[in-house]
């Protein structure tokens, strides 16, 4: 069967967005629940709100270590906040990273990215937004804006949460009155399942999904020679910039160094900027500490001498209060003394100041198939090549390059999609990188083909992603010259399904496209035969076969392919099916009889001749199957070339478990393909490439198919 319903389901999303929806201003209703609605439902009615989609109870928790036999959930007990305290607020005093403090959950990497949002209060009142309480309109119902995967989604929640003996058993604030940030663990829960698919994770996951933002991460021991050029385009466009020190053991955790430097702890960094010292330029980095003290004691930091060789200008913008968490120091000791930075770089949406320079951004889905679009990584080339494909065009080259090279900047993100919720089904994140090919010169400009297989054997790659990993995203910074680039996004094996978000984001104007090819049928036209064309010999076999009356049932169809395909000891093959001989029929049947007369039967003997030809030219290893993506080349040698969804719809349908193809449903396959470009062509005779049918032709079309 074609999967309608997905394909259903693609349109109409494809439909919604065109509208808006999924951005911050206009977010997709998480499991289509619209919280001013159901609010408004629950004043009226004198109710508090509880979460039918997110029931109060074990499966919330989790399936292994939070699951319904474990330790760990005895004895939990969900309660609303008014339960717990007498006057329950939703934020005391402005939200601070003090409201959050870890429960019985290893989810320190998203209460670490909820901590640094506090730090900005208009990206945070973005995720949280405001007009929320405990005391005006007060209905057990709660909500938040959460980016997923390319577009924000608005996810309600009730206030039941879990406790035991009478305290949160999660995320909770030192204010213990307050349940702003028990609130948003629950929504980011439900989102992914429940609290248990959250334990490990990397911070800049929470920092893109509470900003819609794409992070990179640099390892400053191995830092690219114009770290300090990247920290200051960072600034410029108002990214979100984080350090921190390694710690080498769990004693290390928070250990203070001779400097007051903390280990294992996360910095902001607020600023770049070059003052005159002592005749010589000097780069100098500005560190917010989120403690509000403990500061850095060595060159530059308050009060030192560094500051009294300095214009006195600069020495009066640059110097700050004492111990208030922020200081400057050299940028070598920063690169020397901190092992570790991210970068979340911001979405123009959610840059707000005009003088902030912004990225230009390009958001791409895509999906990896077993047997039609997951090749895996460049080690496995016979397969490589039918990963999706997306192609740049690089115009204009960086306006401050930062070295002499001119290059134009971008970065690619790639992000895999909905693996925290596979936790329960026993699934992971899946290993993931990319790979940068340069278009030849003369291919420049052409149209946007996916490539094949001889193109990745002769051209190297340009750039890639630093390394295959298995986290929910791999991102890198890259710069190239002027020109056409194509960006191959993969799973490191083949086969590995999986659906996934491309960010590509250029620091100038570009063209970006996804690779794909045009869908085509090179159908021969209609042979013009009549029975004095025939040999006397097929004649003679076609009499014994078909009888007194001269016709060919389906039935007799069945029995002389299969009979004729048995002596071909080279094809693997189950037989023709009835249904498979029917769709033959139905693409010859010229009367209406529902059966094959000679002629009829001659033209589909010669197509099927033809197709047997190209089945083994393309089992490449004479298995007597085809591969998946034998199968790809082998349609496009018949004459068909389809778009990376069709075939997945084709591999779907006529491969194997173990991904072959053989003989019978290859000609299934190839006559279904026929059939519907003929039937189509036939509504858009002017070749519009549009076509009206009735609901009668409708139901023709798709029971004759």
């Amino acid at each position: 069967m074609l999967p309608f319903g997905g394909i259903a389901a693609r349109l109409e999303r494809d439909r919604l967005r065109a509208e808006g929806v999924g951005q911050h201003h206009n977010a997709v209703k998480y499991l289509n629940q619209d919280y001013e609605a159901l609010k408004q439902g629950c004043i009226e009615s004198g109710t508090l709100f509880r979460d039918p989609q997110f029931p109060a109870g074990p499966s919330a928790l989790g399936f292994k270590e939070l699951g319904p036999h474990s330790s760990k959930t005895r004895g939990v007990e969900w309660k609303r906040p008014s339960e717990l305290v007498g006057d329950p607020q939703f934020i005391v005093g402005g939200a601070t990273r003090t409201d959050i403090c870890q429960g019985a959950l290893g989810d320190c990497w998203l209460l670490a990215a909820i901590g640094s949002l506090t730090l900005n209060e208009e990206l945070l009142h973005r995720v949280v937004p405001h007009g929320q309480s405990f005391q005006e309109d007060y209905a057990g119902i709660f909500h938040f804006q959460i980016w997923q995967f390319g577009e924000w989604v608005d996810v309600v929640v009730d206030d039941l949460l879990p406790t035991k003996d009478g305290e949160l058993l999660f995320v909770h604030s030192a204010e213990c009155t307050e349940f702003w940030s028990a609130l948003l663990e629950k929504a980011y829960a439900k989102l992914n399942g429940c609290y248990e698919a959250l334990s490990g994770g990397s911070t800049t996951e929470g920092f893109e999904d509470f900003t819609g933002g794409v992070a990179e991460m640099y390892d400053l021991k191995r830092a690219p020679r114009n770290m300090g050029h990247i920290i200051r385009k960072a600034l410029e466009r108002g990214s979100l910039l984080g350090c921190s020190i390694d710690i080498t053991s769990a004693f290390d955790m928070e250990a203070v160094t001779f400097k007051k430097l903390v280990k294992g702890h996360a910095y902001s960094v607020t600023a770049f900027r070059d003052v005159n010292y002592r005749g010589q330029q000097e780069q100098l980095i500005r560190i917010r500490n989120p403690w509000g003290q403990v500061e850095w004691t060595g060159a530059w930091s308050d009060g030192s001498p560094e500051w009294d060789n300095i214009d006195p200008g600069d020495r009066e913008e640059l110097q700050l209060k004492m111990e208030d968490g922020e200081f400057w120091m050299s940028f070598r000791d920063f690169m020397r003394e901190f092992s570790r930075l991210e970068i979340c770089n911001l979405t123009p949406d959610a840059l707000t100041k005009d003088e902030l320079s912004r990225w230009h951004t390009q958001v791409f889905e895509g999906t990896w198939r077993r047997g039609s679009t997951a090749g895996g990584c460049r080690n496995h080339p016979a397969t490589f090549w039918i990963n999706p494909q997306f192609k740049i065009k690089l115009l204009e080259e960086d306006d401050d390059p930062g070295d002499d090279e001119v290059a134009c900047s971008f970065l690619v993100a790639l992000m895999q999609k909905h693996r925290r919720r596979e936790r329960r089904l026993g699934g992971d994140m899946h290993t993931i990188g990319f790979a940068v090919y340069e278009v030849p010169e003369e291919a420049q400009g052409s149209q946007n083909v996916h490539l094949k297989k001889d193109f990745f054997l002769r051209n190297q790659s340009r750039a890639r992603s630093e390394t295959f990993i298995n986290l929910r995203e791999v991102s890198n910074q890259i710069r190239l010259p002027p020109g056409e680039y194509i960006v191959v996004p993969s799973t490191f094996e083949p086969h590995k399904e999986a659906d996934f978000v491309l960010r590509v984001f250029t620091e100038k104007q570009s063209d970006t496209a996804e690779l794909d090819e045009e869908i085509s049928a090179d159908l021969a036209d209609e042979e013009e035969i009549t029975e004095d064309d025939i040999e006397d010999g097929f004649k003679n076999m076609f009499q014994q076969l078909a009888g007194e009356d001269m016709e060919i049932s389906v039935f007799e169809l069945r029995t002389i392919l299969n009979r004729v395909i048995a002596r071909h000891k080279d094809l693997k093959t189950d037989g023709f099916s009835l249904d498979s001989c029917r769709n033959m029929v139905n693409l010859m049947d010229k009367d209406g009889s529902a059966r094959l007369g000679l002629v009829e039967f001659q033209i589909l003997w010669n197509k099927i001749r033809s197709w047997l030809t190209i089945f083994r030219q393309h089992d490449l290893d004479k298995s007597g199957t085809m591969s998946a993506y034998e199968m790809r080349m082998a349609l496009e040698s018949a004459g068909f070339k389809l778009n990376n969804k069709l075939h997945q719809v084709v591999v779907a349908r006529y491969a194997d478990a173990e991904m072959g193809v053989d003989f019978d449903n290859f000609v299934c396959c190839l006559v279904k393909l026929e059939a519907m470009f003929r039937f189509f062509r036939g509504m858009d005779p002017e070749g519009t490439g549009s076509a009206v049918m009735n609901f009668a032709e409708w139901l023709l079309l798709t029971m004759c198919g």
